[in-house]
């Protein structure tokens, strides 16, 4: 339970900190408009991953071999986590670009989370697959997953848009540099578990 929770924890606070298309937008924004209007970007999620969540599910169930599917996804998203752990540890903050345009925060949020590929590959490989998993041992685990996977996602963009709305000199901050090396150091630790379960999964190791 604590491993799915935690899991839950990482992927939310790394996804939520690290540089992308939808933070770029949350910090333009609470630069131009203030907070608030940073904070309705961040909250885009909530309203763009339950579909995708949905179309994998629907995916994975139509395959005859769903362990041995999972044990492939969950190299694909060792891969992939290894990738965002890799790039978080090198974030600096001219990561950041200016790319907002006016205050319609929550259609320009939908837009750019809808329309940008991490969602798509991170329920694909990681998100989904730890939910089945989850989801053999009860329901309740894997609600547990996705209520920390969105609290820490949505929470971490907002504090963001809250700190960036009232000083542009946290994104060149010590503090900050020094929690994207924990997270991306986080990463690359689930990125060996995931690669752990996939070799179990797909049958490349059996216990004796």
């Amino acid at each position: 339970m604590w491993s799915t929770l935690s899991f839950g924890i990482i992927f939310g606070l790394s996804a939520g900190i690290s540089p992308g298309p939808l933070l770029a937008v949350v910090i333009t924004q609470s630069l131009r408009h203030g907070s608030v209007e940073g904070a309705k970007v961040a909250v885009a999620p909530l309203l763009t991953d339950l579909p995708i969540i949905g179309m994998v599910l629907l995916v994975f169930n139509l395959l005859p071999d769903l362990d041995f599917a999972l044990g492939l996804a969950s190299f694909a998203g060792a891969g992939f986590i290894l990738f965002l752990g890799l790039q978080t540890l090198r974030v600096q903050a001219e990561d950041y670009t200016d790319s907002a345009e006016s205050p319609r925060s929550y259609t320009q949020g939908i837009l750019v989370n809808a329309l940008s590929p991490h969602p798509y590959l991170f329920w694909l490989s990681v998100g989904v697959p730890t939910l089945i998993k989850a989801a053999q041992h009860s329901m309740g685990l894997s609600i547990a997953f996705l209520i920390s996977f969105f609290t820490c996602l949505v929470g971490a963009k907002v504090m963001v848009a809250l700190l960036v709305g009232r000083s542009r000199e946290f994104l060149s901050g010590t503090f900050y540099r020094w929690l994207m090396r924990t997270m991306g150091l986080c990463l690359i630790g689930v990125s060996v578990l995931l690669a752990k379960d996939g070799v179990v999964l797909t049958g490349l190791y059996t216990h004796p």
